[in-house]
């Protein structure tokens, strides 16, 4: 009877994880697989702003010459404003995962790196820095003081920034970006895979009044002494003290071409005076109607209504960059927007880990290389090596390249 009861116990869970992909969703992915994203995605044509341009790329150095090939900012100091509409999807009762890559080859100086979320309100062509959009997450560089990954949510016509602060990676190298918003209203953030940030929504974001206030009939007592120390009452100040700060130099003597007449009255220069005590202020002692510190007592705030909804977006129809980049040369790639959470772990899983991997490998041989043109030491035998064998795999891609167009032709 054992095997029939495991064979059922299989059919069962196979079943199970069967429903489960079957009701997990995908809204929306995009790879930037050819050149058809210029034909899917619209530039803003809003007025009075100079936008920049993207283009298909890898980059400089990449693990998979193909593979790697998302869509990158081409021109210094430009407005980007590119959008494109799907088929539209609520989040209601179901989690929500944004995904993509992000790659500042460029070494970035100022920039930004996030993405933007719209309801089907959303005119692509008029899209700007005002435009209202649902959530708009990822990483925002300028300078060495603002360095932090953006999670704003829109809220009754509010935008919300999170009161907590995540810091992003500013290296040349791609890094996945992952928010997981769900329906218990929590949320987590990672980067390349892993968890970073995590909360709830209520308590890191200003969606809704605070649930306590001061009591406002309530005021501190006018003889209520917060006062821990006071003044010592016996203590005087010594008769001595008062010293002036600054004293003429004794060791100064009048110049002999010094003329009175022409020049003024010589005066030696003031130094500082070593017996100066400086201000005094009596001994501290305990203050004997010292009560504490005095607590404003508080009460339920009368404006606050809980929104067990928090996390919900009724309509979501939109995906865009709306951004601004002193130093250009980002590469944005892999969206992903579904409803499944470890779908999401194992595509960025499968794109990230070979790609970081194969990028350091590259830019380091490219790094060696330029070393050598150079004239400039290299560190080890290897590193020759190395650059011969990324050399030999740059060329068996180009002439796959070669091939490939030729056939076409």
């Amino acid at each position: 009877m054992r095997a029939p009861t495991k064979q059922l116990l299989c059919a069962l869970f196979c079943l199970s994880a069967a429903t489960l992909v079957v009701n997990a969703e995908i809204y929306y992915e995009e790879n930037f697989d050819d050149d058809s994203w210029e034909n899917e995605w619209t530039y803003s044509e809003h007025a009075g702003i100079e936008f920049g341009k993207f283009v298909r790329s890898s980059g400089a150095f990449y693990n998979d010459f193909e593979v790697d090939k998302g869509i990158q900012t081409t021109q210094d100091a430009r407005f980007y404003a590119l959008s494109r509409k799907f088929t539209p999807f609520s989040n209601e009762g179901k989690n929500l995962v944004i995904q993509y890559t992000v790659k500042h080859e460029q070494h970035i100086d100022c920039g930004g790196g996030y993405i933007k979320l719209f309801n089907c309100d959303l005119e692509p062509k008029q899209m700007h820095g005002e435009t209202p959009y649902e959530i708009m997450f990822g990483p925002d560089i300028c300078g060495t003081e603002t360095k932090l990954v953006h999670v704003i949510f829109s809220y009754n016509g509010k935008n919300l920034v999170m009161n907590k602060e995540i810091r992003c990676l500013d290296d040349i190298y791609t890094h996945m970006y992952t928010l997981i918003v769900k329906p218990n209203n929590t949320y987590e953030v990672l980067i390349d895979n892993e968890k970073i940030q995590s909360g709830e929504l209520e308590a890191d974001w200003n969606f809704l009044p605070p649930k306590k206030i001061k009591n406002p009939e309530v005021k501190k007592p006018e003889d209520w002494d917060d006062r821990k120390t006071i003044d010592d009452p016996n203590d005087e100040k010594p008769e001595d003290w008062d010293k002036p700060k600054l004293v003429s130099d004794p060791a100064a003597i009048k110049p002999n071409d010094w003329d009175d007449e022409m020049d003024g009255i010589w005066e030696p220069p003031m130094i500082d005076n070593p017996d100066y005590k400086g201000e005094w202020k009596p001994k501290q002692i305990e203050n004997p109607n010292y009560k504490g510190v005095w607590i404003h007592p508080e009460i339920d705030n009368p404006e606050y209504k809980s929104d067990d909804k928090l996390y919900l977006r009724k309509e979501i129809c939109a995906v865009g960059f709306d951004l601004w980049q002193v130093k250009s040369g980002t590469i944005f790639n892999n969206i992903l927007i579904t409803d499944d959470i470890e779908l999401a772990k194992e595509k960025a899983e499968a794109i990230w880990d070979p790609r970081y991997e194969g990028e350091n490998k590259m830019k380091e041989a490219l790094d060696v290389e330029e070393r050598i043109k150079k004239g400039l030491d290299i560190e080890t035998a290897e590193d020759i090596e190395f650059v011969k064998d990324n050399k030999e795999d740059e060329d068996e891609e180009d002439d796959e390249e070669f091939d490939k167009v030729h056939d076409e032709l």
